[in-house]
């Protein structure tokens, strides 16, 4: 399973990219403005960093508009995906802007109809948010789950992106059930490094490791 970074900063991203731990990137408006930067020059900066995916979303919310601006962000990078949200405007961009050639990732789903949709609009990559169902009492993962059935039922190419991730054990569930990719912050990737067992499972090789020098 491939595993996106969630982020515009683009120092985190080198750190990690050093680490050989992102296979890509997800950003949005929200992220780039924290930054206080060009959202363009952000976008190009981060694609000579990690060599993959880098989702860059459109501000847009009509399809004319959405296709404008997806075009060009796309032509920043070549591997740059145009971000488009769910909705008919979304399908709408997200069907054109495949046409031409273009790849796409649906954001903002929600339902395993929404994804069927995703799917038959051609969109490169659908990113359900699990994280954001969670919080309103359902169930996430489930939804991962029935959007692999439907798409291995027909062969759809669309690639299930996991967003909205806020724990580790959503990377780990995600990968358990098939999922192409997961994009988290780099919080959670960082916390899928850690168990307080190799903690002390190091700190008592080291002190093993001082006492023989002593003896």
């Amino acid at each position: 399973m491939k595993i996106f970074a969630d982020t515009a900063d683009v120092a985190e991203i080198r750190r990690l990219a050093s680490m050989g731990l992102v296979d890509g990137i997800t950003t949005n408006p929200s992220l780039v403005a924290k930054t206080g930067r060009d959202y363009a020059e952000v976008v190009k900066e981060i694609c000579g960093v990690v060599d993959g995916p880098i989702s860059a979303e459109v501000i847009a919310t009509d399809a004319p508009a959405m296709i404008e601006e997806g075009l060009r962000l796309a032509a920043i990078h070549p591997n740059v995906v145009v971000k488009t949200p769910m909705g008919a405007e979304g399908l709408k961009a997200c069907r054109e802007l495949s046409r031409r050639g273009h790849r796409v990732n649906m954001t903002l789903v929600f339902s395993a109809g929404q994804a069927l949709l995703t799917a038959k609009a051609g969109a490169f990559l659908v990113s359900p948010f699990v994280g954001r169902l969670d919080d309103v009492a359902e169930d996430g993962m489930r939804l991962i789950a029935d959007i692999l059935a439907i798409y291995r039922n027909y062969g759809y190419k669309t690639q299930v992106l996991v967003a909205s991730v806020r724990h580790p054990m959503h990377v780990v569930e995600s990968a358990r059930l098939g999922a192409d990719c997961v994009t988290c912050p780099p919080k959670i990737i960082e916390q899928l490094t850690q168990h307080p067992l190799t903690d002390r499972g190091l700190a008592a090789f080291l002190k093993d490791w001082e006492n023989r020098k002593k003896a």
